[in-house]
């Protein structure tokens, strides 16, 4: 297991969990990375969301919390205990399926391979460990949970060729320094190129400097 990424996730605490709506999905999104949480990304989230679905990188559940139509399937999978906990509660235990405490740069279990619909990962790029060449691995991963119809999709915070605020260069400074961070050299075009190895069609949309992606037809 990564130790790095372990250090990484271990910064959602029960403490941080409480705040990070407000901090994260408001305060940030909207002043620091530009991109509106509810309009931009839960919108994204909903027009993905397939019956069975598997979210990597849980953080409180919002998204999945706020989109309640024919989801009732889900399995949730996170390094951190307390992520998983909190996104269960906020969810509701009923609709989850099942409960994985894995880091997706290890192979996940063949239990879980191609058995969804669609894989989620909001958030959870810019927060691994290497760049986007190695940050592939966690990708190659989550496309060999879909079924061969099913579609990878989320969002990343960039760092590289795009154009951050005072208070966005600010956050990234601290985030990257606390190992919160590792996007320094996160580019829309490497993540392109990483989404691609394994997805015949890759959509990638810029916000801010939040870039929101959709990946289909995986490669055999």
């Amino acid at each position: 297991m990564d130790t790095s990424n372990e250090k990484g996730a271990s910064i959602y605490t029960h403490l941080i969990l409480k705040v990070y709506d407000t901090w994260v999905l408001n305060i940030s999104n909207t002043y620091a990375w530009r991109c509106n949480t509810q309009d931009v990304l839960l919108n994204h989230f909903r027009r993905n969301m397939a019956a069975k679905h598997l979210d990597i990188g849980v953080g409180t559940g919002y998204y999945l919390a706020n989109i309640t139509d024919n989801t009732n399937n889900i399995t949730l999978m996170d390094l951190n205990p307390n992520s998983l906990t909190s996104a269960t509660k906020r969810i509701g235990p009923h609709r989850i399926n099942h409960i994985l405490q894995h880091d997706i740069f290890m192979p996940l279990p063949d239990s879980e391979k191609g058995q969804y619909d669609t894989v989620s990962m909001y958030y959870l790029l810019h927060c691994l460990r290497g760049n986007m060449h190695e940050k592939a691995q966690a990708i190659e991963h989550a496309s060999q949970a879909l079924t061969d119809g099913g579609t990878l999709h989320g969002a990343t915070i960039l760092g590289k060729d795009v154009k951050h605020n005072g208070f966005g260069r600010y956050l990234m400074k601290i985030y990257n320094k606390k190992g919160i961070f590792c996007n320094i050299a996160d580019s829309s075009e490497d993540l392109k190129d990483a989404l691609e190895r394994y997805f015949d069609h890759v959509t990638i949309k810029q916000h801010g400097v939040v870039a929101l992606f959709t990946a289909t037809n995986k490669k055999k």
